[in-house]
Parts: C-alpha cells; structure tokens; sequence
C-alpha cells in the first residue's frame, strides 16, 4: 500500500480537545462502561481492587535526605497523595508516625488545579530545598516550583517553571541547570529541551545563560552538576537519538567530549568512568563485545589511558542489568535467562573481582538502592516473584539483611506455581515465557490465560508480585503468561536489536510462538486465550489482531501505537524513529505498513474482540492511535470496546480510584470473553 493511496478519514479524532472527537469519546465511553461496568461483579471486583491499591499495609517506599527518610503516600483519605518524612527508627515499626510536608489533596483544593505528582529534586548536601514537580492531570508536562521543607511551603520568588517537558537540576542554592520551552526553537522535535541553560535565582527565566546548544533533530539536552564531595563537577548530556549520547565535562577550557561510543551509556562517579556497551567496541587492541560493562579511572581515561576493567561480559543466556554504588563497593544486577543474579565487586581492590553477592532464590526479582552512596555500605534491598509479595530489607555487603516491611498477600496462593518454558519463533530462536498458575489444572487447553508482552526499548519483563492479577485472576482459575519476547532487553543489547525496524516482526513472532507454545502444551487453546499490552505492547497487541486473529478470543489494547504512517508526527513519536523507522521515507515505510494495525484492518475477517484503553491526557502515545483505530473498525462492521480516561498521562490514570476502575474493566472484559 502507498502511504498515498488514500486520505486518512478519521484525522479529526487527532484533535485532543475537540468537542466533536471529544463526545465521539463519551459515547463509547458510556458504551463501554453499560457493558462492562454494569456486569454483576464488576462492583465488587473495583471496590477489592481499590482495597488492595489503597491498603495502608503496603511497603511506603522510602530514600533518605538528612536525618529524615522520604516517601509519598495515596491511600483512601488522600487521592492524590501526601509527601512524608519520618525517621528510620520510627519506620521501624509497624505503624510509624509520619511528619506530613506536603498535602497534595490540599493544594489541588486549594488551587483549583487537578495536580498529579511526579516527584521531588533536593539540592543535596542542603535537606531544606526541593524542585516540587507536578503535572496537570498526569501527563509528562510538568510544572517545577521550590518548596522548602523546614517552612513546609512554597518559595516566594523562587525557582517555578510552567507546565513543560523540561529538565531541571541544581547547582546550588542559587543557580540552577534548566532546559525548558524559551519559546520557538528551543524544543526539538521530539518535544525535548534543544538548550541547556544556567538559571540564577531572582532573575527572569528569559536571562538564563546558554550553556549548550543542540539540533533540532537531536531527541534532547541537558545540564547537571555533581554533587558527590571532593568530586563536583559540572556534565552537559547531548541525545541524538534515542539509543546515543554524547557527555561533556566542563572544563576551564570549555567542554570536553568523553571520548567514547556515542551508542554507549555512560557514567561518571567518584573517581571512575563505567561504559555500558550497545556495539562491540575495539580499543588498544582489545575487542569488547556488546552488552559488556567497563570501568576505569576518569582522570586517567580523560588523559587517554585505556586501561579498564571488563567487570560483565554477557554470555548467550546472561546480559547486564543495573549497578549500584556504595562507599566502598560496587553491585552488579544482571539477568540468567530472565532472573536476577547480583555480584559485589570491593572498589578498593584494583584488580576488580566480582563475588556473587547472595542466592536470589527462583523466579525472584531483586531491586538494589544505596541508602546514602557516599557516606555509607548500607542497601535497600527489595525482593519480590509472581507468588512472593515485595519485603524491603537493610543490608550490605555481609549479606547480613534486616527486613524493615512486607506487603501483605493480597491473594491466596496456595495451590499456584510457576514455571518458566522456552517457545521455538519461526526463526528458530529460543524466547523464554513464564505461566503463573494453577498447579493441578487439567493440561486440556480449556483454562483461561491472559498472555502479556511488550517486546520493546530495551525494556525486560521480570518476575513481579501482582496483587490485581492474583485477587482478580488467579484466585479466579486463570492463568499469567509473561513472554519475554525480542525487542526487550532480556539478553542485552542484541535481543534488543534483532526486532529493531524492518525486523520488528520478530517481535510479534515470537510472541505467536509463545502462544502456540502454550497451546502445544495443553495449558490453554484459542478459545480461551486473552493477551494484553500497552505502549509499544499495544502496538504488539495491534499486531496480534492483525496478523494472528485467529490464536486469541480476546485483546486489551492499552494507549497504543497503532497508526506507523503518522506516529513520528505525533506528540513524542519523532524520538523512536531509531525503533521503528522513518514513515516519511518510502524504504521504511515500505516494512512499517506492515506493521501498521490501522492500515491494516479488512472488512469481513473475523478479529478477537478488542478493548482498547487510552488517555486523554496522554501527551506521550498520542490518543488519536487509539480513537482512529476504533474508528476503522466500527466503520468495517468489527464490535470493539473503547474507554478513555480524561486524564492520567501514558500511565492511563491519575490516582488509584481511576486505576481501580480501569483495571476492572479489563479484567471483567477477560472474564466475560474466557470464562463465561
């Protein structure tokens, strides 16, 4: 199909606030909710939703500042949340006393603005100044404002940027590094800050001095300052794209560009460089290959040495995931076919060995935080798997942990297992898929499974506790399938690569193997499988209907990409051209119509039943994908269910009332269509 061959008819669904789009969005709202919102149990299955995501035996995820340990809570009696302190001694216990800073249902009240938060920037070292970040709504336009914590209120006159996408960081109490919208020419056309300024306090945004300058086809820029003591320094990060950078140092003589693989990430801490490598990488006569992590001495490095330490070399079921630095160590997550492994390797000793760190367990999942990365060893440690619910725990490197609060079991998991399998994809390469279920089920292919994937930005799907899916699905005789498909970044940087833009359909291949996998194994069958996907998985799930209608009952298509002829046009889109491709050249729009779930719905062909789910205030995935999609099909006689929510950005809600509602519609939605 030309990308010429015909005038889109639906382009009016792209204007966001249009009144006429907008009572296209109500009616089929009001459709939606009729169907799904008046079944007999849908009440009641929003109201334990709404209990488990407001339940105040939830872990309050905490970091420190000073002498106080920060968190921000929503629950029944706050909405939108209140901003905490207390001390660790008092989070010790079962029930803390918590010292409100900032009330967020207060503000919104008090305003008249729906604030949705997105939280805090410290001057560090200070404890007394913060960047209040707030969105209208949800979306990824924020409003910065300074707040002191000692006066418990807002600046007067202090540093307040209006609602963009902007980058923000301090340089000391009186200046700060902005990039924000100046006015035209200062964005790029990925919506990111083009320019890096510096702010001082009192003066007008307009006198901000230019620190750097980027394209306008640049995805962004910015400005930041370390903080780290006896190490302050002053870096300016340039993205082209979406998977390059460039980092300068500020030096007397201006800036000086790391010398090092523009694919590369790139870190500077303390006294050492890391490199994180997404090419294979040849230098002084030794070869590195992609996914490996590197690290070396930054002052020698700046002075041309070449001498680092290869800390990970992924192997073909092992890749790189996280590091984490305390005082005097360095931790090492990385992924064994698609579970965590963490290593420690002793700063102080220079020939850097890796120790394993401590038995994760089966199918767990670990997150590594630095209480304080300068002054102490000491970890947050968070643990979680399908069954386990999350524990916080206090360690370090003795591996010696206090475990400081757990969740609840928001479900009943006796009789559930998991088991991890292997499908073969048509190219004969081996994805990994987990299935969360009922251990005794009769393998017949009559039980209910709802089968999630993304495939995307390098993004890997790990073992988590799911307190909504175990109390709305399991608890129910459903199966939880995760497929752990090519685009993600499961096995580094090269599993991400082989589904990049011409080859994107690997992806939905592998995807469809895992499917057939599951059937092949008796654990379900087409009628009675269900997938689910957002993002860049609701392009997948966009693409499962297209291509491979006849393998699901059902589809929750949530704030897709579905329109690849218009994408790179659309709010973010221009920023994952490097994903997908260019539209607007012929060469890749000649595999991105394939890909295309708008361009590619027929009249007559039997699809699963599609809900798809979007954001108004959604200014990441635009929600005309979603609308123009619903359209075409209505327009070709094929029965869709839609729901936007009028607000809550990419994420899809605003609070945990909106949540609750929408993920009750998807799961009453699965119900109905699989377990009758």
């Amino acid at each position: 199909m030309s990308k010429d061959s015909c005038v889109d008819p639906y382009l009016w669904l792209e204007s966001i606030y249009d009144e006429t789009a907008l009572d296209w969005v109500r009616k089929r709202n009001d459709i939606t909710l009729r169907e799904l919102g008046g079944d007999p149990e849908f009440e009641a299955l929003r109201s334990g939703l709404l209990s488990i995501y407001q339940s105040d035996a939830r872990i309050p995820g905490i970091h420190k500042a000073g002498d106080y340990y920060y968190n921000f809570w929503r629950d029944k009696k706050h909405i939108r949340g209140v901003w905490r302190r207390t001390t660790l001694d008092e989070y010790r216990k079962e029930q803390p006393e918590w010292e409100i800073v900032l009330d967020l249902d207060a503000l919104a009240e008090l305003e008249n603005e729906n604030w949705v938060w997105s939280g805090t920037i410290g001057l560090p070292h200070d404890y007394e100044l913060y960047l209040i970040v707030l969105s209208k709504g949800g979306g990824d336009a924020k409003v910065y404002r300074e707040f002191s914590v000692i006066t418990k209120s807002f600046v007067e006159g202090g540093f307040y940027l209006a609602e963009a996408k902007s980058r923000v960081s301090w340089i000391d109490d009186q200046h700060v590094y902005v990039g924000t919208d100046f006015g035209p020419g200062s964005m790029t056309s990925s919506g990111y800050p083009r320019l890096a300024k510096r702010w001082k306090r009192g003066t007008p945004l307009s006198s901000a001095e230019l620190v750097f300058e980027g394209r306008a086809d640049d995805l962004s820029v910015s400005a930041y300052h370390d903080h780290t003591k006896g190490y302050e320094r002053d870096w300016v990060t340039r993205n082209p794209s979406f998977y390059t950078s460039e980092l300068y140092l500020n030096t007397p003589g201006g800036l000086a560009k790391i010398d090092a693989p523009d694919s590369a990430d790139k870190w500077c801490y303390r006294e050492f460089i890391l490199l994180t490598l997404r090419d294979d990488w040849e230098v002084e006569g030794k070869r590195y290959i992609s996914g490996s992590l590197l690290i070396g001495k930054l002052q020698d490095y700046l002075a041309g040495s070449r001498a680092l330490h290869l800390v990970f070399e992924p192997t073909e079921t092992a890749s790189f995931s996280c590091f984490a630095f305390t005082k005097d160590y360095l931790y090492i997550t990385y992924l064994e076919d698609v579970q965590d492994k963490v290593d420690v390797i002793d700063l102080k000793d220079e020939a850097m060995v890796r120790v394993p760190y401590t038995n994760m367990g089966k199918f767990l999942s670990v997150g590594l935080s630095p209480v304080d990365d300068e002054e102490s060893n000491d970890l947050f440690i968070y643990k979680q798997s399908f069954l386990v619910p999350a524990t916080l725990e206090l360690g370090g490197v003795s591996e010696k942990s206090e475990k400081l609060k757990a969740n609840p079991e928001f479900f009943d998991v006796k009789g559930l297992a998991v088991e991890q399998f292997f499908a073969t994809s048509k190219d004969g390469s081996r994805i990994p898929y987990f299935v969360v279920g009922p251990e005794n089920a009769a393998r017949d292919g009559n039980n209910p499974a709802i089968i999630y994937g993304y495939g995307g930005f390098e993004v890997s799907l790990l073992p988590y506790y799911s307190g909504s899916m175990g109390h709305a699905w399991l608890s129910k005789g459903g199966f939880q399938v995760i497929a752990n498909i090519r685009g993600g970044g499961e096995y580094g940087p090269k599993w991400h690569r082989s589904a990049l833009r011409e080859n994107r359909m690997r992806a939905y291949e592998d995807f469809a193997a895992v499917t057939e996998d599951l059937f092949a194994r008796n654990i379900s069958s087409p009628s009675k499988a269900g997938a689910i996907g957002g993002s860049n998985g609701g392009l997948l799930i966009g693409n499962m209907a297209m291509h491979y209608p006849h393998l699901y009952k059902c589809l929750v298509c949530m704030v897709p990409l579905l329109d690849m002829q218009r994408y790179s046009k659309l709010l973010a889109g221009a920023s994952w051209m490097e994903e997908y491709g260019d539209p607007d050249k012929e060469e890749d729009w000649s595999y991105l119509q394939d890909i295309s779930p708008y361009h590619l719905v027929k009249k007559g062909v039997k699809y699963p039943r599609i809900l798809f789910t979007t954001s108004t205030r959604d200014d990441r995935v635009h929600p005309g994908h979603a609308r123009k999609m619903v359209a075409r099909m209505e327009e070709l006689g094929h029965s869709v269910l839609y729901y936007e929510n009028m607000e809550g950005g990419h994420g899809g809600s605003a609070n945990q009332l909106q949540e609750a509602l929408l993920q009750s519609l998807s799961f009453t939605f699965f119900r109905q269509q699989l377990m009758g």
